[in-house]
C-alpha cells in the first residue's frame, strides 16, 4: 500500500447528482477539492427517467439553480422537451418539468466540472475510510492511494453495497447490471449510523 497520502480540503466520494454539486460548490467557495469517482464516464449519469423537475420536485430544481447549483443549467442545455405540468390548474399545484438527453446531460455535467477551478477529479474505487477519533479524515482507493481532507462528503447513493434480488439468488450491482459502489470500509462506517440499507425494487 502506499502510504505517502495527497492533501485536500474537501473530498467527495461520487459522481451522481449530489456528488457533482457538492464537489462544485465546495470549489466555488476556494476549498481545494478532490471528487473521486470509479468511473469518470458516468459523471452526472441520469436514471432511466431524464426528467429535471416536475410536481413536488421542481421547486427543489429551483432552490438549486438559486444557490448557484449545475442541474438546471444542464438541463437547460441538455433539455428536449419543457412542459408545465398541471397548467390548466391553479397555479399551488403547477410544476415545470424538462425531459432532458441523458447523454448530454451527462456532458453538460462533465464540463462544468472539468473548467471549475480548485477542482480535480479522479476515477478509482474508494475501498476504505481513514477514521480518526471517530471522524472520516480521508479515503483509500482500492489500489492503495490515500487522500486526506478535514471534510469527506459520501455521496455513493443507493448502490453503496447495492445488491439486486432476483428471486431466492443475490448480487452486488447497480443500475442497469453495472457495478455496485465498490467500497468496504464506506459500508462498515455508515451501517453504524443506520441499521440497514436502503432498498430499490426493481421488477
Amino acid at each position: 500500500m502506499n502510504t505517502s497520502a495527497q492533501h485536500y480540503e474537501v473530498i467527495v466520494i461520487g459522481g451522481g447528482h449530489a456528488g457533482t454539486e457538492a464537489a462544485l460548490v465546495a470549489a466555488r467557495m476556494g476549498c481545494r477539492t478532490l471528487l473521486v469517482t470509479h468511473n469518470l464516464e458516468t459523471l452526472g449519469q441520469m436514471s432511466c427517467n431524464p426528467a429535471i423537475g416536475g410536481i413536488g420536485k421542481s421547486h427543489l430544481v429551483r432552490e438549486i439553480d438559486a444557490m448557484g447549483g449545475a442541474m438546471a443549467l444542464a438541463a437547460d442545455r441538455a433539455g428536449i422537451q419543457f412542459r408545465i405540468l398541471n397548467s390548466r390548474k391553479g397555479p399551488a399545484v403547477r410544476a415545470t418539468r424538462a425531459q432532458a438527453d441523458r447523454a448530454l446531460y451527462k456532458a453538460a455535467i462533465r464540463e462544468l466540472l472539468e473548467n471549475q477551478e480548485g477542482l480535480q477529479l479522479f476515477q478509482a474505487a474508494v475501498d476504505d475510510l481513514v477514521v480518526e477519533q471517530d471522524a472520516v479524515r480521508g479515503v483509500v482507493t482500492q489500489s492503495g492511494l490515500r487522500f486526506e481532507a478535514p471534510s469527506v462528503v459520501l455521496t455513493t447513493g443507493t448502490f453503496l453495497g447495492g445488491k439486486i434480488h432476483v428471486g431466492d439468488i443475490q448480487y452486488g450491482a447497480g443500475r442497469g447490471r453495472g457495478p455496485p459502489a465498490p467500497t468496504s470500509g464506506p459500508v462498515v462506517y455508515t451501517k453504524k449510523k443506520r441499521p440497514q440499507n436502503e432498498k430499490t425494487t426493481v421488477f
